[in-house]
């Protein structure tokens, strides 16, 4: 987006506003934008993975990128109902989408990575979702782009339409996308992780004000 569209947009916000991840208008983009999307580059985290449960990973994204590094990688994608029942056309024997937890780690067997990229503050309850998470015992929990704070706080959140999914915008009628999201307390976020030692975490170069955490079995 050039300097004069970016104005424009500021000066002429679109008046029709879409509610939440259910939304099958914001589903279809995020589908249709990952089915566009051409990735390149390494992705290390995953080299001589096997089974990784990709938490919040909409219609693949995530796969697209890791069966670069590793292409044999099976992936288990939880997500919401609205985007569990559109993927389901991407679904392979190696990429399956699924509304519960527990499904997708019975899918996988044995799981080697739970990853999640700007998810968990969409949930309605952070630390259980967490400690479900953990329960399934990956050896290696990864978390980017969580909005860590003093105390939990929720906020309702904008962002334009085109900005959801991966790659250039297909959207050709501009919207808002609202939701509510939460600030999760720090000590809140590291003590759900029972069982886990905290490896790795900072800054979040991809969103301002955001960390990304690494934990591993104890």
């Amino acid at each position: 987006m050039n300097f004069v569209q970016k104005v424009k947009r500021k000066l002429f916000p679109p008046r029709e506003v879409v509610e939440g991840y259910e939304n099958p208008e914001l589903v279809e983009t995020i589908v249709l934008k990952t089915i566009n999307y051409r990735p390149s580059g390494d992705w290390p985290l995953v080299q001589g993975l096997k089974a990784v449960l990709d938490f919040g990973g909409g219609a693949g994204l995530h796969y697209k990128v890791a069966r670069q590094q590793s292409p044999d990688i099976r992936w288990a994608v939880v997500e919401t109902p609205a985007m569990v029942r559109r993927a389901k056309e991407l679904a392979t024997d190696r990429l399956m989408f699924f509304e519960g937890i527990e499904e997708a780690a019975d899918w996988l067997g044995n799981v080697d990575l739970i990853h999640s990229n700007g998810a968990i503050q969409y949930v309605p309850d952070a630390s259980k979702t967490i400690r479900d998470l953990c329960s399934v015992r990956p050896k290696t929990m990864a978390w980017h782009r969580v909005p860590i704070s003093d105390g939990a706080r929720r906020e309702v959140q904008m962002s334009y339409l085109s900005e959801n999914g991966p790659g250039r915008s297909l959207v050709s009628k501009e919207k808002l996308v609202r939701y509510d999201r939460s600030w999760i307390s720090e000590i809140a976020f590291v003590e759900a992780h029972d069982g886990y030692l905290l490896a790795q975490r900072g800054p979040d170069p991809s969103e301002h004000g955001t960390q990304q955490f690494r934990f591993v079995q104890r």
